[in-house]
This record gives C-alpha cells, structure tokens and sequence, in this order.
C-alpha cells in the first residue's frame, strides 16, 4: 500500500515537474530535468523492490541482488547524465549504502540494514524535484 502511495506522489511530482519546468526554461533543460525525475522514480521503485526482498529474503535471496543490480544501474544512468552537486552527492551516498547492503548480503545478513539506502533514494526525489 506505501509503494502504491508512493508512486502516485511520484507520479504527481513528475506531471507538476513537467508543467513548471515547461514554462520555465528552454528544451535541453527541461529534456534534463525530466530524465532527472524519470530516474529518480526509478529509483524509488528500485528501492521498494528492495524493501520487499529483504522483508521476504527467506523465500528467495536472489531477489535483493536483483533490486541492488537494478539500483546500480539507475544510478549509473543519472550519474552519467548530472552536473548537479547536490545530485551526485545523493546518486555517491546511495551507491555506497548499495555496496554496503551488498556486502552485508554476500556476508550472510539476510535482514541488512538498508536505511542509507532508503534515506539517499529519498534525497535524490528532493534534488530532483523543482
């Protein structure tokens, strides 16, 4: 149900982030922006899939790699795509808490802690969104 919730704040923020910035500032930037919040939703959905891996890791391990390799791939698509200081200070601290969750996992933790990684997702919705 909070994924759900989250999406549609998602998807609110994308629409409102289009009309502002549609009547703001030329093409490029606009083209830029966009890709920042398509990205960033990605990542929220990348990091809900992860929640739900690690709440049902006992069922299948795999899935949690899964949403980590999802993440990592996100955040290589905006990281290459940023000039942003805050952004990539946000896509730097959650690609570190996605090593260390991955690390944890490949140590054994099937519950690893994943605030950081929930906590730079969240910071990278905020730089994102206008």
């Amino acid at each position: 149900m909070a994924s759900r919730r989250r999406h549609q704040r998602t998807a609110l923020v994308v629409t409102t982030t289009l009309l502002t910035l549609t009547a703001a500032v030329g093409c490029g930037a606009v083209d830029k922006a966009l890709d920042c919040v398509r990205t960033a939703d990605a990542i929220a959905t990348s990091v809900d899939n992860l929640q739900e891996a690690i709440s049902n890791a006992s069922n299948d391990p795999t899935q949690a790699s899964e949403a980590l390799d999802q993440i990592d791939k996100e955040l290589k698509d905006l990281g290459d795509t940023t000039d942003n200081a805050d952004l990539s200070k946000a896509v730097d601290d959650l690609q570190s808490g996605v090593t260390n969750v991955r690390d944890s996992i490949d140590k054994g933790d099937a519950t690893p802690d994943i605030t950081p990684v929930t906590d730079a997702a969240t910071e990278i919705g905020k730089v994102c969104t206008p």
